[in-house]
């Protein structure tokens, strides 16, 4: 049996069916409202009602623009009710409603305009949805997407660093990337690098020395100077940190304040720039009310934005950055300053090289010393003369003469006892003068007017460093710097010994060069024949030229010797080496020579005598050498080599070599047959050229093609005047640099 209480479940949906419409606009999940043209609300749901903590009949008659925040009126204002009226229709437009209580509720709102035949607005329907959830939800995603960006423009501006760094060469050149690059990425005022002088932890060196500045003044950048005074290294090792214009800063650093305020700063940024532990100094970071480039401050008056712990991190980044540069920079300048002391001493040991004499290389030297190392040179040498001045320089002309007046004596034995090089050449090691004040200059003058010359040069420091081989003394190099210019350094001082250490072997070398060419010529002139005797019918020249290395005197030699019943004999050879032994040994070979031709031996035998008695002349060196005979009467000529280059022959303006077969050299194992030897005939007219094999020796070539040399020259050269032949063989065979001797013998049977 049926309950007669019980409703129908049909007949209930029917009654709800029919009660959906109105109960469906009041209770929905959005507010529905609708005004007219003016914004007056004609009808409104309990569901806005209820958002809003108003009633029905409070918000009939009222404006829907008053329900909205500031900024919501400004735009339903400028922008809502121009969109609607041009559109007819707007979507989604993000506006907060005013609560009664005065919080805000984001709200999505959509509306249409109803408009009449005439096309005049007379209603307004809106939809609002509460849009909390969403507004949160985009709040959070621009925030990440805004801390993204931040974060990608930190990258970009420590990218943009860090290239711009790796092509930074000098201190100048990192302030200026490192003050741009932050300015702009913390969008600064102004910006400055300011460097430590000196060791940030001494107190007696808390200079700062600014390198590059933008925004800022040199007032401000000199007050923060004096603010950090001797708390320097305290200062460096707080980190980043602010200094902000408040009534404590104008208290403490009244001075500090008053710059800031002057030029419209409100913050300071000090961020320590390091590298390695090693604190540089600082990049000072100025924020004001207004950024560059910014109208109008977006910071309300006597607020300060907190810097966030990301660009802090930036900062730090910035300053390990820079730290990181100075130092490369640094140490690439000490290396190009290593380098030019380096290029000094190379163009020293290229000038000693090309030097003259002593002489020439120590007005060169002083002369490239001030031009590259100091404003005086000056060079005091030991001779048997005692100790002269050899060189006195000044690097600026107008002071030379000053320079000169200073000289009281050229000996640098007329001296105070405290003069620097006096102490170096007496001590034997470097005397560093490094302030030469009153009492230092009183020490190593002598009163009066020599004093007073050298106390007109301004002189800041000194260094003497003696000239010493093997506990030799040989003289001192004197270096001077005056108050114009830096004071010396350790690698100068080096420099300079360095320098002492090239002249010293290079006038060591001199003093024994001069003392064994002196020798060598004595002993050449002893040994050399006289011009060869006059001989009826036969014009003779003889040439002996040195090399231009080494000493001046070899082992070649040139003979001609009158022998009973009219002969003459020859003879021209060349003793191995270009010494004093090759020397003693062609004097040596030229007496045996004589000695054998009492016999009047054929050009061969007396090859192979000298062969036979090599060893029992005792020397260690082996000769070439070409002998022989020659009647001037019928020209009959015979001649044997040693291993020596053939004799020219010149005749009717042609030139050839006599085809002299050599045997061993001298002093080679003697070989199985006996020398061969050449016979012929010297015309009249004909001259015999007899040479040492310097005259066709090179180094850029190979011998044939100097004895192919000789014949072309010699074929144009021909004539009836040795002389002229000779010099004109010379002259055409014979460079400026000769490494070996050479000898000539022409004889011109007329």
């Amino acid at each position: 049996m049926s309950d007669p209480d019980a409703v129908d479940p049909s007949v209930q949906l029917d009654r709800l069916l029919e009660d959906d419409p109105a109960d469906l606009y009041e209770n929905a999940p959005m507010g529905y409202l609708s005004t007219l043209p003016d914004g007056r609300i004609v009808k409104v749901n309990r569901t806005f009602c209820a958002w809003t903590g108003r009633s029905p009949e409070d918000l009939i008659g009222s404006r829907f623009q008053d329900l909205l925040s500031v900024g919501g009126r400004v735009f339903h204002e400028t922008h809502l009710m121009p969109l609607l009226r041009m559109q007819g229709a707007v979507r989604e437009i993000a506006i907060d409603v005013q609560r009664l209580d005065g919080s805000l509720l984001p709200c999505l709102l959509n509306a249409v305009e109803l408009r009449g035949a005439d096309g005049a607005p007379q209603l307004v329907r809106a939809t609002l949805f509460e849009a909390t959830a969403r507004r949160r939800y985009e709040r959070e995603l621009l925030a990440a997407q805004r801390q993204a960006e931040e974060s990608e423009a930190r990258s970009r501006t420590v990218q943009r660093v860090v290239f711009d760094l790796a092509a930074a060469t000098t201190e100048e050149d990192v302030a200026s990337v490192i003050v741009q690059r932050s300015r702009a990425g913390m969008k600064a005022r102004g910006a400055a690098l300011v460097l430590v002088q000196g060791k940030a932890d001494d107190p007696e060196l808390p200079a700062l020395r600014p390198v590059h500045a933008e925004g800022l003044s040199r007032e401000l950048l000199r007050r923060l100077r004096e603010a950090a005074g001797s708390r320097l290294a305290l200062e460096l090792a707080q980190g980043v940190r602010s200094i902000v214009l408040e009534e404590r800063l104008r208290r403490d650093q009244p001075e500090l304040a008053a710059a800031m305020a002057t030029t419209g700063l409100t913050e300071l940024v000090i961020v320590p720039v390091s590298a390695d532990s090693k604190r540089l100094g600082v990049l000072v970071l100025a924020l004001g009310d207004a950024a560059p480039g910014q109208l109008i401050s977006l910071v309300e008056p006597g607020e300060r934005r907190a810097i966030p712990a990301s660009e802090i991190d930036l900062l730090y980044t910035l300053g390990r950055q820079a730290g990181q540069a100075l130092e490369r920079v640094r140490l690439h300048q000490e290396t190009v300053r290593q380098a030019e002391r380096a290029a000094f001493l190379l163009e020293a040991a290229r000038l000693v090289a090309d030097a003259v004499d002593v002489q020439d290389m120590v007005t060169r030297l002083a002369e490239l010393a001030v031009a590259r190392l100091a404003d005086i040179c000056v060079i005091d040498l030991v001779t048997e003369k005692g100790t002269t001045r050899e060189a006195a320089r000044h690097r600026d002309p107008a002071r030379q003469e000053v320079l000169d007046r200073a000289r009281s004596a050229q000996q640098l034995t007329v001296q105070a006892g405290g003069h620097p090089g006096l102490r170096a050449l007496r001590e034997g090691r470097t005397q560093w003068t490094r302030d030469v004040d009153d009492s230092r200059l009183a020490a190593m003058t002598l009163e009066g007017a020599q004093r007073e010359s050298v106390r007109a040069l301004e002189l800041a420091a000194v260094v003497s460093v003696p000239l010493a081989i093997e506990g030799r003394r040989l003289g001192v190099i004197t270096l001077a710097a005056d108050r114009h210019r830096a004071p010396f350094t350790a690698a100068d001082v080096e420099v300079a010994e360095q320098l002492a250490l090239q002249v010293a072997q290079v006038v060591d070398k001199a003093q024994r060069f001069e003392l064994e060419s002196q020798t060598s010529h004595t002993l050449q002139e002893s040994l050399l024949p006289t011009d060869p005797p006059p001989v009826p019918g036969l014009r003779t020249a003889v040439r002996y030229v040195a090399a231009t290395q080494g000493v001046s005197v070899g082992g070649d030699f040139y003979d001609v010797v009158a022998l009973p019943g009219g002969l003459l004999g020859l003879a021209v050879g060349d003793v191995v080496g270009h010494d004093i032994t090759a020397a003693a040994t062609m004097g040596q070979l030229r007496s045996v020579y004589r000695a054998y031709l009492a016999g009047q031996p054929s050009p061969s035998a007396l090859i192979e005598r000298l062969q036979g008695s090599w060893s029992l002349l005792g020397v260690q060196r082996m000769a070439t050498a070409l002998f022989g005979t020659l009647d001037p009467v019928s020209g009959e000529l015979r001649v044997a080599s040693a291993g020596h280059l053939p004799p020219l022959l010149c005749s009717n303006g042609t030139a050839s070599f006599l085809p002299v077969r050599p045997t061993r050299m001298l002093g080679a194992p003697p070989a199985d047959e006996p020398a061969e030897e050449w016979a012929g005939e010297l015309r009249a007219g004909s001259t015999l050229v007899l040479y040492t094999d310097g005259l066709v020796e090179s180094r850029s070539a190979d011998i044939d093609e100097g004895l192919d040399r000789l014949l072309e020259v010699a074929a144009r050269a021909c004539s009836a005047d040795p002389d002229a032949l000779c010099d004109r063989l010379l002259a055409e065979m014979a460079g400026e640099h000769r490494p070996d001797d050479i000898a000539l013998l022409a004889l011109t049977r007329v």
